[in-house]
């Protein structure tokens, strides 16, 4: 009987042992957010500036999977092509409003987001997301010509300097439509929002003047080109100039006197993305203002939270070609999203432009290119060539290996 009694009192202390000590939580799952974001804007932790994304896995336990793109139009790309699945992007103006008008952005749960009240009201209620439903403003910046002090020795104040033969195959320019055309709509006193077919025709004319003098079609590529002196002349933002800057101080920066583009870039997440919740941590972390002033040290574009200022260096924070005055913000002008027809007549001029003509096939099958005529029989012909030397050429390295 005692050895039944002790055994029933220490399977009663044992049961109340387990009954006092809380069940461990299952071990969470470490998720990963995929960032799709502009090239060469972020912080990365160089020369002692901020990393972003490590700081964000230190705070939160989140991963950043973070990859990057060099125009809207690319990212529109990807997102309609899929094959990937996106929990941030950070789009201009007018393509956040095409992304809405498509349907393809989230509305942002703001409870998730308290840090959208340090967000400047000049940057809310804006033209292409007047709601507040689907952004949150990243940066905002302007668009002008960088160029080399040291060799461009005329004076720099109009966009007509990227048409100067003397400077011919020393000249860059945008390698996206939209800030292409708008060059060239700003020249010609053309509004950057046109939907005149005539206007896109007299744009792509006038760019089809400067070809010739061009050296290339660049985006992030300007960096290096720029600052190792292999070009002198290039369209580009004016946050990227202020980097450029630092690492060639004879670079100098113009507002054309046509005009020039005013941007606010902004945090989207993608319609159908996996992981909401995180991505609004993510938008929230950017909108801390000293994580801001600290990443926008790093990228040298301007912040949207005037209490971010503050942890700028005294460089940064005193530009004017960053935080640039009223009677220069004056001259400038937003794009807005154009009608799909207008979109697809300006990508499908700036294709023409970038092949170098028109490719059009006649009733007999004769192919022309920019006004040279190649038949269909002769193209493919020249194919089936190619593939039957190539045939040849790896047979006859198997033989040399088994002679």
């Amino acid at each position: 009987m005692r050895k039944i009694l002790a055994s029933i009192l220490t399977l009663t202390l044992i049961a109340a042992l387990f009954t006092a000590v809380p069940a461990l939580p299952a071990k969470a799952e470490t998720v990963t957010i995929n960032v799709y974001n502009w090239g060469q804007y972020i912080g990365v932790g160089e020369d002692g500036t901020i990393d972003v994304n490590a700081e964000f896995t230190k705070r939160t336990g989140i991963k950043v999977n973070y990859t990057t793109y060099d125009s809207n139009e690319t990212m529109l790309t990807k997102l309609e092509t899929g094959g990937s699945s996106y929990d941030i992007i950070i789009p201009s103006d007018y393509m956040i409003e095409r992304l809405i008008k498509k349907d393809m952005l989230e509305k942002l749960d703001f409870s998730n987001i308290p840090n959208y009240k340090y967000i400047d009201d000049l940057y809310k209620n804006t033209s292409y997301d007047p709601n507040n439903e689907y952004s949150v403003p990243y940066t905002y910046g302007t668009v002008g010509i960088i160029y080399n002090t040291k060799y461009v020795t005329k004076p720099v104040d109009s966009w007509s300097i990227l048409w100067d033969a003397d400077y011919k195959d020393k000249i860059l320019t945008f390698d996206n439509p939209r800030d292409l055309f708008a060059i060239a709509e700003f020249l010609l006193g053309i509004d950057v929002n046109t939907t005149d077919e005539a206007d896109y025709e007299s744009c792509y004319n006038k760019l089809l003047e400067q070809k010739p003098i061009l050296q290339q079609y660049v985006m992030d590529q300007i960096f290096d080109a720029m600052i190792n002196e292999s070009a002198w002349i290039a369209p580009y933002y004016a946050g990227d100039f202020v980097t450029m800057h630092e690492d060639n101080p004879d670079l100098a920066f113009c507002y054309p006197k046509e005009g020039f583009n005013f941007f606010i870039d902004a945090i989207c997440i993608p319609k159908g993305c996996e992981h909401k919740a995180e991505a609004e941590a993510y938008i929230n972390f950017l909108c801390d203002p000293e994580i801001s002033g600290r990443n926008m040290d790093a990228i040298g574009y301007a912040t949207p939270i005037p209490e971010a200022k503050e942890y700028l260096s005294e460089e940064f924070a005193n530009s004017d070609v960053v935080y640039f005055d009223e009677a220069t913000a004056a001259n400038s002008k937003m794009f807005a999203d154009l009608p799909d027809a207008t979109f697809q007549l300006m990508n499908d001029y700036w294709s023409k432009l970038k092949v170098g003509g028109s490719v059009t096939v006649d009733d007999d099958g004769t192919v022309n290119v920019e006004g040279r005529s190649y038949t269909v029989y002769i193209i493919i012909g020249a194919v089936i060539a190619a593939i039957i030397a190539a045939v040849v050429i790896i047979r006859m390295r198997k033989n040399k290996l088994y002679e």
